[in-house]
């Protein structure tokens, strides 16, 4: 019986079938956890949905900025860019059944002594408190207010957080944090300009996780959407600071990477196949 935590797929179908041929997957016996942006970008995002969604308990998902994209333009609130490759999803005769499934997936997930989330988490936030607002976000995905939400979850402001937060604003920061963030002030202000390695915090920033005083610091925590972490020259993730970065850029021709969880919470092993999708990017291939 083991668990995986695996890094962004981005529509990258035929990579994740070789991974779990390589893990010697079973759903009767195991569980995948998905970090999020499971869609978009690559060739095969319907073939990600319904190879999922038939996995049931075994495949545990969370929302990235891709996915939640996807809800976006099937409720009419965003139109597709030129690099989605999500039209598949829309027209496909079992569209209604997978994105109601897709709505219905987690925002950040604590199992297995790992938290979990697709992009950040903000300094001031205990676990359990990444866990109360993420779930505070699932509850308007799940209702009848989806399209108003998604209508309103746009921009970059507020750009910190505060418990006084209400409506809109308040569920605007706690997306932003769990599915955009790179960098933030020690304080937590969270600056979405750069999306390119650590080197490129703009000035009085840091990666989320180098910042002093993290209240997540004594768990580990495990992300994904941050490529130039892990991929090119630094393809191999490593903890840093109690953080596992897991996107190695398979949809831009880098891995696709699971790390295994061992018996302590902090230890895994790290199995991973070549993509060969190489999808070119823009600026660094990333979306807001």
């Amino acid at each position: 019986m083991a668990q995986y935590l695996i890094g962004d797929l981005q529509g990258c179908d035929a990579p994740l079938g070789r991974l779990l041929d390589k893990m010697d997957f079973s759903p009767s016996r195991d569980t995948l956890y998905l970090l999020g942006d499971l869609v978009n970008r690559g060739p095969e995002s319907l073939k990600v949905l319904r190879r999922l969604s038939a996995l049931g308990d075994a495949a545990q998902c969370l929302l990235g900025n891709h996915d939640l994209h996807l809800l976006a333009v099937w409720q009419g609130v965003r139109k597709p860019g030129r690099s989605d490759t999500v039209q598949d999803i829309l027209e496909a005769p079992d569209s209604q059944a997978l994105l109601d499934w897709l709505r219905h997936r987690a925002m950040a997930l604590h199992r297995h002594g790992w938290l979990m989330v697709h992009a950040g988490v903000l300094p001031q936030w205990t676990a359990a408190q990444t866990m109360a607002l993420g779930s505070e976000v699932e509850q308007v995905l799940r209702s009848g207010d989806l399209k108003d939400f998604l209508q309103a979850m746009y921009g970059n402001t507020p750009d910190h957080w505060d418990d006084s937060l209400q409506g809109a604003d308040r569920l605007r920061v706690i997306v932003n944090a769990l599915t955009r963030l790179r960098f933030c002030t020690p304080e937590g202000v969270m600056d979405f300009s750069s999306t390119d390695g650590p080197g490129s915090a703009p000035e009085g920033h840091l990666p989320w996780f180098d910042a002093p005083g993290r209240a997540t610091l004594k768990t580990p925590v495990a992300f994904g959407h941050w490529s130039t972490l892990s991929s090119g020259k630094n393809s191999t993730p490593a903890l840093r600071n109690n953080t596992l970065p897991l996107d190695t850029g398979c949809v831009w021709g880098g891995c696709l990477t699971a790390a295994r969880l061992g018996a302590t919470a902090g230890e895994f092993e790290l199995i991973s196949v070549k993509c060969e999708q190489a999808q070119k990017p823009g600026k660094h291939g990333k979306s807001a």
